[in-house]
């Protein structure tokens, strides 16, 4: 027998409830247009877009959290841990948005060079910039900062860089003291997936 299954995702009571989560039938004061859900769409402010349902047509309250395709096969993050000595492998669901920032670009006016970014997943207190193997500087945030759903941009200053290949790393710090992780932080080491892989992103650009 074929099963043919219809995207769906589920969420605790508790969050369905929760004040920020809502359904859009509407956008820019017209109907929702197709490609962002048509007739209606679940958003779930905070959360990866697998939670904000689009072409929504019916919502159920169940006793036990649904466990279809999506739910827990697809948008799940599988990761190995170590317990007692021993490699265990662990499968969660996706849920809240993890802290992220990432380099977009590098724009050149006369002899100065300005890198703009953006970075999300939580309210945005500062963002910092390394440059090859550099210390941490701080960048400008330019939109954003401090709220709480919103992306903030930022831009920082390269002043005069050498000509050559150089390689520009982020991190996002958010209001509650968290810090983007390493790229090679022991939790991200551990997945073999690549949802909720949000640590820090180098872009190489080369200066002539």
């Amino acid at each position: 027998m074929t099963i043919t299954e219809q995207f769906a995702r589920s969420l605790s009571l508790a969050d369905a409830l929760d004040a920020g989560a809502l359904i859009a039938y509407e956008m820019n004061g017209e109907p929702l247009p197709p490609e962002h859900g048509f007739p209606a769409r679940l958003i779930v402010p905070g959360w990866y877009g697998v939670a904000n349902v689009k072409w929504l047509t019916r919502v159920e309250v169940r006793d036990a959290r649904f466990q279809g395709h999506f739910m827990a096969r697809d948008y799940v993050t599988i990761r190995e841990e170590e317990h007692d000595g021993e490699s265990t492998w662990t499968f969660t669901s996706i849920t809240h948005d993890r802290l992220k920032s990432a380099p977009a670009k590098v724009t050149r006016r006369d002899d100065r060079h300005e890198i703009m970014g953006a970075a999300w997943g939580a309210p945005i207190d500062g963002v910092e910039v390394r440059i090859d193997d550099g210390e941490w500087q701080p960048a400008t945030l330019t939109e954003g900062a401090g709220e709480e759903f919103a992306w903030t941009f930022w831009t920082f200053d390269w002043e005069t860089p050498t000509s050559g290949e150089h390689a520009i790393t982020s991190r996002a710090v958010a209001t509650d003291g968290g810090v983007q992780p390493a790229a090679d932080d022991p939790f991200l080491a551990g997945k073999s997936t690549f949802w909720e892989s949000n640590g820090q992103i180098t872009r190489r650009v080369r200066i002539d």
